[in-house]
This record gives structure tokens, sequence and C-alpha cells, in this order.
């Protein structure tokens, strides 16, 4: 882990070298935006804004746009500990990344390889990182490039004690010309060879190595050899040991690198224990901070890739073990936000509901108010229309019947029971429109057509047959109407006819009979207009007694 971090600031340099070489051909302004982002060393801004480029680049068919921004954001992921998930980042670029022959998409598959062994190397999958920094080797395009995957090569070597297959790569990276490629193979060149023989000197070549570093101001490189110089003393001179362990530590602080601090202390808590209490507890300090940034890392990234495709079955059981403490934190998080959008639909169903059911009143009453009053009040206008000899009284009570029922719809009571026999009533409201100039004809209105028949139906029915003789004094001109009522078993059929002017079906609902096909629907029954016939009007009604 000592030079973690230099082997991701090299990767990103990696990677930037070639940005130029790499627009793809739809500019992005999230991309853009991106990159500042990270420059300036806003690695979540960063993130989204990479996030985002890759959905434009999707939707515009640019899969190498959307492969680099999701190779951008899998090394965010790996620079701040998030060592699954860059993998997963990576995976899915690589499913983008098809024409091997373009030199553009060998460049960012030579990134990303080596992107997925830097992640497999901190996770100590040394076999796995092996691999992924060769196959990233068979994509670079230039010879510092492979210096450098040769130098990372031998690092995962050196971590597996493969130290003599590791010499062998380092005998090719040491070519490097760039200076920090240089020091860095020469640095790992000399503890290469120490290890491989205790009797080596590697002390020319690590201080050679660390002049360099110095030279360049390459902070990152001089915690690889205070890091290097410290172990190489720590069974020979402990005071030099520790000397080197310091100047890590201090760099390491001026540079803000957690991984090296924690490396650095653990050397110190060796090689120095009269302060041995006081160097672990800043041990477990700076360990704690470092999960806990990693872990707000992995919880900020999943957080903004909520979306993301099911995770890889590849690394799934090992990234379950790692996630196992940041669980119920993202289960939390998840159950805080469904609650919330399960409170905002309901308040919004509720008002809803409450909305329908005020205007399902509205309605209800609208409907009440034409039945009892408006048609009431017709019908008796019609009797004194067609009586000969006018009873007043009789027409006073019939009005006080209607002004009853219209102050029991405005104080909301319930319809008295009609003690009335209901063919009786029917007969009666039918008979009422018959005078000089229109005859009503009834044929089967007997009692037993409607036993069994409730009372909200029969209210419905009575309606209906109102809703039709009104129908006909308004706009029919009739001078014959009949209705002819049958039951077979429990559907009863009301048969209607007259020999009016009729109706067409464009302007039938305009003539007031709108409110009865509403009612037969209330009814589950069905109303057949027949308009074809010669002249007048016929209807047929039929619906189920139960």
């Amino acid at each position: 882990m000592k030079t973690f971090f230099s082997l991701v600031l090299l990767i990103i340099l990696f990677s930037c070298r070639r940005e130029s070489n790499r627009e793809s051909s739809h500019k992005n302004p999230n991309y853009e935006k991106a990159k500042q982002f990270r420059i300036a060393n806003k690695p979540d801004s960063a993130f989204y804004y990479y996030n985002l480029a890759k959905s434009d680049y999707t939707a515009n068919n640019d899969s190498l746009g959307a492969a680099k921004s999701l190779v951008n954001m899998a090394m965010l992921q790996t620079t701040s500990g998030d060592f699954y998930g860059s993998i997963e980042s990576s995976l899915e670029a690589n499913s983008l990344l098809k024409n091997e022959k373009d030199s553009i998409t060998r460049s960012t598959l030579a990134t990303n390889y080596n992107n997925m062994a830097m992640a497999s190397n901190s996770l100590k999958e040394y076999e796995k990182a092996f691999e992924l920094f060769k196959k990233a080797l068979r994509y670079v395009d230039n010879k510092e490039d492979e210096y450098l995957c040769y130098n990372n090569i031998s690092d995962v070597l050196i971590s597996q004690k493969n130290i003599k297959l590791a010499k062998k790569y380092l005998q090719n990276a040491i070519l490097a010309k760039d200076s920090i490629n240089y020091s860095r193979a020469l640095n790992n060149f000399a503890k290469a060879k120490y290890l491989d023989d205790k009797n080596y000197n590697p002390l020319p070549e690590l201080y050679k190595a660390l002049v360099i570093r110095e030279t360049q101001q390459d902070n990152w490189g001089k915690n690889a050899s205070y890091a290097t110089l410290s172990d190489y003393f720590a069974e020979k001179d402990k005071i030099k040991a520790l000397f080197f362990a310091k100047k890590m530590l201090q760099t390491a602080s001026n540079i803000k690198s957690p991984d090296d601090k924690k490396e650095a202390l653990l050397r110190i808590i060796y090689l120095d224990p009269v302060n041995y209490l006081n160097n672990f507890q800043k041990f477990n300090s700076v360990n704690d901070s470092i999960q806990t940034a990693r872990n707000k890392a992995k919880n900020q990234f999943a957080l903004i890739r909520f979306d993301v495709e099911k995770m890889k079955t590849d690394i799934a059981e090992g990234r379950n073990q790692l996630l196992i403490k940041n669980i119920l934190v993202a289960a939390l998080i998840i159950a805080i936000i469904i609650i919330i959008i399960w409170y905002w639909k309901r308040q919004k169903r509720l008002k809803q509901e409450k909305e329908l059911e005020i205007k399902n009143t509205q309605l209800k009453l609208s409907k009440k108010v034409h039945d009892v009053v408006a048609n009431g009040i017709y019908q008796v206008m019609t009797k004194i229309e067609n009586q000969e000899n006018f009873d007043k009284e009789k027409a006073l009570d019939e009005l006080e019947f209607v002004y009853e029922k219209s102050r029991d719809i405005s104080y909301e009571k319930e319809d008295a029971k009609d003690e009335q026999d209901f063919s009786e009533k029917i007969s009666n409201s039918i008979g009422s429109f018959n005078n000089d100039t229109v005859k009503t004809y009834i044929a089967g209105n007997e009692k037993n057509i409607w036993e069994n028949v409730s009372q909200p139906k029969q209210e419905e029915i009575y309606q209906i047959i109102r809703e039709l003789l009104v129908n006909m004094k308004k706009h029919s001109k009739a001078s014959v109407v009949s209705f002819r009522f049958e039951r077979i078993n429990n559907e009863i059929t009301i048969h209607y006819k007259d020999n009016g002017i009729g109706v067409s079906g464009a302007v039938m609902y305009k003539n007031g009979l709108s409110n009865a096909v509403s009612r037969i629907e209330i009814l589950k029954g069905q109303i057949i207009f027949d308009t074809e016939t010669e002249k007048g009007l016929k209807i047929d009604i039929s619906f189920p007694v139960y």
C-alpha cells in the first residue's frame, strides 16, 4: 500500500497524456466540467458530471465517449478506495470498447486495464492484478507507457515474492527516459536485487533514486524511497530506519496521503517502542479516517449511480464482504427515500379522493335537484295543463311535496320511503301526461313485474320513465305514447314508443336523454334507440332485477 497513491498519480498522468488525442467526435459540456473538477481535486463533482456525460454519449450512440466517461469514473473510484465499484465501472466500459484496431480505443483499453489492475492490487488479488497489467501492456502504443506497465507488473510480483520474475520486468522498466518512471524503476530494481540476494548493497541505487525524486520535487516518489530505505535499515540500523519512517510520515502529511501516513506510522510503532502508545493512537485515528472516507466515497458514488446495472458476477462475493458494514446505512437511505415517496403519493391520492368525493357529492345533489325539483314541478305543470277540472288543493299538495323534498336535499336527509305501490306510481306518472292532444298507453305494468326490485332501483326506473315523458313533452310533438313492460326470468324490459318527430343520433343527448342513459348504466342494463323508423321514436330498455 505504501506506493499506492504514487501509482494512482502515474495512471492519471498516463491517461491525461493522451487526453487531447482521445476526444470524442461529440463535444460534451458535462465531460468538460468533469475534467475541470477532476483537476481541482473534487472527485464527487467530477464523478457526477462524468456520469451525466456517459448518459449523454449513450443517448447519442457514442459508445467510445460513454466508455471514456466510465474509465474516468473508475479511476476516481480507485483513488477514493471504492475498489469493487471501480472494477465494476471498468467492466462496463470494456463492454463498449469493441473496435480494438482503433488507436483511441486501444489507448482507452490500456488505461482501463491498468486501472482494474491497480484496484485488484489494492485488494491484494495479486494474480488477477498481474494478468490485468499484462493485458494493459498489450494495448500501449509507446515505450514510456510500456516501461510504466513493466514497473506496475514488478510491484505486483514483488508483493507475490516472485522476485526473479520481477527483476526480468524491471530490466525493461529501467530503460525509461522519463525521470519519474526511471527513478521508480531504479528504486524497485535495487529493492528486488536486495530481496533476491541479501549480500547485495542497494544503497547507491536507492539514494540515487531519492536524489532524482527530490530534484524533480516528486513527493509521491520520495515517500516510496523513504519507505524502501526504512525497510532496508529496519534490521540493520533502527535509528536510520526510524529517521526515514518519520520523513515518510512528514511528507505524507504534506501531500495529504492518509495511506502513506498509515504505512509510516506502522513502521514507527515497530521502530520506536518507547512512544508506542502515542504512535498507536495516531495510527488508529488515521486508519479510522481512511475507513470513514472510503465508506463515504462508496456510498456517494452508489447514490450518484443509483441506476447502475447489477453487480458483475465475478466481483459480487468479494464486494458483499466489504459492503457489509455499509449495508445498514444504504438501507436506511433507501428506506427514507421510499417513505418520502410513499408519503407524497399518499397525500396526492388523498387529495384526489377528496376532490372526487366533493365532485360526486355535487353530482349527486345536482341529480337529486333535477329528479325531485325540476321533473316534479314539470309533472305538476303537465297535470295542470292537461286537466280540464283543475284541482287547486291537490296541485298545492303536490307542490308542497316537491318543496319538502327540496328541503330534505338541502339538509342532506334520506329520502322518505314511498308507501305507494310502484306499479301504481308508474301508471299515475304516465297517466299525468295524458290529455286531449297526447294519449298515453300502458301494458304489462303488473305488480308481479316489480317483485324483488330494490327501492334504489325502483327510484332509478321511475326517473328514467319520467325523463322519457318529459323529453317527449318538450321535443317529440307526439300524439301517441306507449309503454310496455315485460319480465323474463330475472330481466325486465321496458318498450317505449311514440309517433313524434323522432330524434337523430347526433342530437339525442342534447334532448334530455343523457340522464336516462347514465341511469341505465347504474342499473347495469342497456338502452337501444331505434331512430330508423319512418316516424317517431322507439326505445328498448333492459336491466337485471338483482
